[in-house]
């Protein structure tokens, strides 16, 4: 590991003692409470403004183990997920148990599998790793549960913008006054950081760079609040939040997340010929790749949007885990700290992932992003005749590709997987009813927790063709012909 590691990079570290502010946990009493007794559909409001406004080192010490805010509303939540699942014969998710919930359960467990034989099954590292596993899986399964149909996806981006509201006016006052307010709750600095003369606003998060990733990775879906007309003002709110998060920040991952997630919302009009485009692309940083000097990935290093950015470690992080396969291949590797100056800090989540977990670990996070993209190309195609439906795919989309973007230049290591498994769980919930359509003539099972509303209904071609016997557009599976 190198000289400049911190001191409680690994597994062990941390606080000793119990740190939380009262106003924090009144607001957690509140919140479990909510769990226990409110509908199901009003649960995600109060589940994620208090994991998001009270910052990810609020906790309580009890005998060497760390019961932070975020994990306690996870463990509540699951106690209210198997309750619910004993109350109903029905499903608990939107779609059923997909190959995405499937590919998550291995992604988690092999990285938790293989952090402990990493470790020679320490105690510390035991403890670390079924913490994570519990606060992964508990909360995207949570999640999954919570956000069924487009009601509960409408209310949950709501939610979200209303927080990078909340934290771009108080990132805003970091960047002019030099003091973040939630510093004195405790476990983020009040005095926030400044490179090459500028402020790094951070609010509650647990470095600047994911609090503007925060906001830019929402913003296409508050584009779909406002041009869909659910919610209008949410949406202009959000947005104008997402990029205040974005410029306090002072990162350049963010602002290139934003150019991307721009440039998928202008491939809208080409949304058709995307597949040329995808791999026009791929052959394009194939032949950069042979002229080139350096290897391909190196043109992160060129991309210094922001004073004191450092591209350069980014590019590094990529050639020396390529370089090092034979290191991490198998179950990860401890040892990623001494290949090069700073290279403990793995700011990029594909590095991350292969470092903690090994390839299958790495195949499966890849794995759980491309059958998302598959799930939304699908049933784009399907509604084409719906523009509105077909945008709400495509923002999705465009949404997902921002957070690959993020990918590249952070690793999600605080509350910010959240809003992540939040955006797999609203793609979970707004393609099942949709993909449902597509492989069964009956109507939708049961079993699915949600109907088809008029905003999900299925695509008139699919109608028209179900209902005439003699389509030839059909084969007897009730799928399209070529």
């Amino acid at each position: 590991m190198g000289p400049e590691a911190p001191v409680n990079f690994g597994f062990g570290g941390g606080a000793t003692s119990t740190l939380l502010h009262p106003f924090v946990l009144v607001a957690m009493i509140i919140a479990l409470v909510m769990i226990f007794v409110a509908p199901r559909r009003y649960i995600s409001i109060p589940f994620l403004l208090v994991i998001f406004l009270c910052s990810l080192g609020q906790q309580i010490y009890v005998g060497g183990l760390h019961f932070y805010v975020l994990r306690i509303l996870v463990m509540a939540g699951l106690v209210r997920l198997v309750s619910a699942k004993f109350a109903s014969s029905g499903g608990l998710f939107s779609g059923g148990f997909d190959w995405v919930d499937k590919l998550f359960i291995m992604w988690i467990c092999f990285r938790c599998a293989a952090g402990i034989l990493l470790n020679d099954a320490a105690a510390g590292a035991i403890n670390y790793q079924v913490s994570y596993l519990m606060d992964a899986l508990g909360g995207y399964l949570f999640l999954r549960y919570l956000i069924r149909d487009e009601e509960d996806i409408v209310r949950v981006v709501k939610v979200f913008a209303a927080l990078t509201f909340i934290f771009a006016l108080t990132m805003t006052n970091e960047k002019l006054h030099h003091q973040n307010i939630f510093g004195y709750l405790g476990a983020v600095p009040v005095v926030p950081a400044v490179r090459e003369g500028s402020v790094r606003a951070q609010a509650a998060f647990a470095h600047p760079i994911l609090a503007g990733a925060f906001g830019v990775a929402l913003i296409p879906l508050f584009w779909w609040l406002w041009s869909s007309g659910k919610a209008k003002t949410a949406g202009v709110l959000g947005f104008c939040g997402s990029l205040g998060m974005m410029m306090t920040s002072a990162s350049s991952t963010p602002l290139m997340a934003f150019l991307a997630a721009a440039a998928g919302w202008a491939a809208w009009s080409i949304r058709s010929k995307m597949r040329i485009i995808r791999w026009g692309f791929v052959v394009m940083l194939i032949a950069l790749h042979l002229v080139m000097k350096a290897p391909v990935w190196f043109l992160i290093a060129r991309a210094d949007l922001i004073a004191g950015s450092s591209g350069y470690h980014r590019a590094l992080l990529i050639d020396l885990c390529i370089r090092h396969f034979s290191d991490w291949w198998l179950i990860g590797t401890n040892a990623a700290g001494s290949w090069d100056w700073d290279m403990w800090d793995t700011s990029n989540q594909f590095v991350q992932e292969a470092e903690s977990g090994g390839l299958l670990t790495f195949i499966c996070f890849v794995m759980i992003v491309a059958r998302s993209f598959n799930k939304l190309g699908k049933a784009r195609k399907l509604i084409q005749n719906d523009p509105q439906q077909e945008r709400f795919m495509w923002f999705l989309a465009v949404a997902l590709f921002t957070n690959c973007v993020l990918f590249f230049g952070i690793s999600y290591f605080d509350h910010t997987k959240i809003m992540w498994f939040s955006l797999l769980a609203i793609v979970a919930a707004a393609t099942a009813p949709i993909l449902a359509s597509q492989t069964s003539n009956e109507p939708i099972p049961e079993k699915y927790p949600i109907p088809l509303k008029p905003a999900f209904r299925t695509p008139k071609l699919v109608r028209v063709a179900r209902e005439s016997s003699t389509s030839k557009a059909f084969q007897s599976n009730g799928r399209l012909l070529p």
